[in-house]
């Protein structure tokens, strides 16, 4: 039995498969540009109708039992694992990735989510509070009630169950709003998912459409908190329109993550450390290595290193055969990577290996003599792109780190590791990875960035999933009547 069957092409799921207000779309392949299906779009009305109904189904679902809510996650789970071939197929096609990277997205990380999300919903809720006066005094964590999660295309189950499972494991209802570039593995199949796991109607509502459905998710007075995953343009936009509205919202954007290269570090260890870090997914990750800041006397050895591995690295098709690198999402994207190659050469960088593109595949590309003004180092990329330059004492290095507006993640290479945990209490990071590259999730773990990064940690862990999905509530109990002098 496969997970996408019949029924959802060219449909919206708000309350079954229904046809959407935005009509219809073609679900295409950028490997090849090919139609995959039709999907359904969804248009601002939409939302509206959705909200009202996940509201009203929010409140009976708060009041289950816990037990019942985590049993639902982990039938998600398990749907996730025995249906892993068939949504690693749509990744691979509908959004580019590897085989290798759709597999990580399926199986080690949305299963996860959801089996850690079952968990969450058995998790202590509240605290006992003193009190001066004769009664019980609590606080307790509730449901927030409807919550709004934007999610983008390039990680697009990842970036979307990371908050789906932990907002409906606390008893709230998901309107969710899916890249439409991606809205079948990023979208079709979560719904399919939890339908297929028993999530009563009216729980989750998949809304696929452009800025203007986003604009009437964040508008709506019942959707009370919003997940947003996306660009920090896009984020300032969204944060403003909230803040009008008394509406929370958190959001993970952009980055232009350092990879520091001290002295002491391997060479050619961490050329390949920082190979991944900045090619994979083809750098289509808020958490790829944009930066690479090296030692000076390791400097040209580590470019001549990286620039071999890149040389090295396959790219084509992913659904035709194992290549380290699949294409860019679109044209668009595929434009703006290239001039910001172009204009980093321009302003004096010079390219060790690649540059070059043909249709959506684009060569991973090595730079040096990177002056800091260069588009590629100044600004976040989103390609497979790496430009290298040097430092000459630690000092320069914590200033090049931190001399951005971003700070997402942060990887440090070094034999020391007593040296790099301190070099990175001197830099401000979400996240930081000692003797890694600075692409790195885990469920369990707590994952945000700070300036134009975003709000902090929303995501992962128990402690953030319940500020992120919750609202505090005191509450006192009293055995008898108080006396007031009125």
């Amino acid at each position: 039995m496969t997970l996408l069957g019949s029924g959802w092409q060219g449909r919206i799921f708000s309350g079954g498969w229904i046809p959407g207000g935005g009509g219809e779309c073609d679900a295409v392949e950028p490997a090849t540009g090919n139609a995959l299906a039709r999907v359904g779009a969804a248009a601002p009305e939409d939302v509206a109708k959705a909200a009202a109904a996940a509201q009203e189904a929010q409140r009976e679902w708060a009041a289950q039992p816990y037990d019942q809510r985590a049993r639902v996650l982990r039938r998600a789970a398990r749907l996730f694992e025995d249906h892993g071939d068939e949504i690693d197929e749509w990744l691979v096609r509908e959004s580019g990735a590897t085989r290798a990277f759709a597999q990580f997205q399926t199986r080690a990380v949305a299963a996860e989510e959801c089996h850690e999300a079952a968990a969450l919903a058995a998790h202590p809720y509240g605290e006992l509070l003193r009190s001066s006066q004769p009664r019980l005094s609590m606080a307790r964590r509730v449901p927030a009630g409807v919550v709004g999660v934007i999610s983008p295309f390039n990680a697009p189950v990842i970036l979307s169950i990371r908050a789906i499972a932990p907002a409906l494991a606390l008893g709230n209802a998901v309107l969710a709003k899916p890249d439409p570039r991606t809205a079948v593995c990023g979208g079709v199949v979560l719904a399919r998912i939890f339908e297929e796991a028993g999530l009563p109607e009216g729980l989750f509502h998949l809304l696929p459409g452009g800025a203007d459905v986003g604009a009437a998710l964040v508008e709506d007075p019942l959707v009370r908190v919003i997940a947003f995953t996306g660009s920090t343009s896009a984020g300032r936009r969204i944060a403003a329109a909230a803040g009008e509205r008394l509406k929370r919202v958190h959001l993970e954007l952009g980055g232009n993550s350092a990879l520091v290269v001290l002295a002491d570090a391997d060479v050619e260890q961490a050329a390949s450390v920082g190979a991944f870090g900045s090619f994979n997914h083809s750098g289509q990750i808020c958490m790829a290595t944009g930066r690479h800041l090296v030692a000076a006397e390791i400097a040209d050895d580590y470019a001549a290193a990286l620039a071999e591995h890149a040389a090295k690295l396959t790219v084509g098709d992913p659904a035709k055969g194992d290549v380290a690198l699949g294409p860019l999402i679109d044209a668009g994207q595929r434009d703006r990577v290239h001039s910001v190659v172009a204009g980093s050469v321009d302003a004096g960088a010079k390219i060790a290996t690649g540059g070059t593109y043909e249709d959506l595949f684009y060569r991973p590309t090595v730079l040096t003599d990177v002056p800091l003004a260069a588009p590629a180092y100044a600004q976040e990329v989103f390609g497979p792109v790496a430009p290298v330059v040097p430092f000459s004492t630690v000092d320069e290095a914590v200033r090049l780190a931190g001399g951005t507006e971003y700070g997402l993640s942060l990887g440090i290479l070094t034999r020391d590791t007593a040296r790099g945990l301190a070099v990175a209490e001197r830099i401000p990071s979400g996240l930081v990875h000692i003797n890694d590259q600075t692409v790195n999730d885990e469920a369990l773990a707590p994952f945000g960035g700070v300036g134009d990064s975003g709000t902090g940690s929303r995501h992962g862990g128990a402690q953030a999933n319940l500020e992120a999905f919750t609202e505090t509530q005191w509450v006192t109990v009293r055995g008898d009547l108080p006396q007031y002098p009125f």
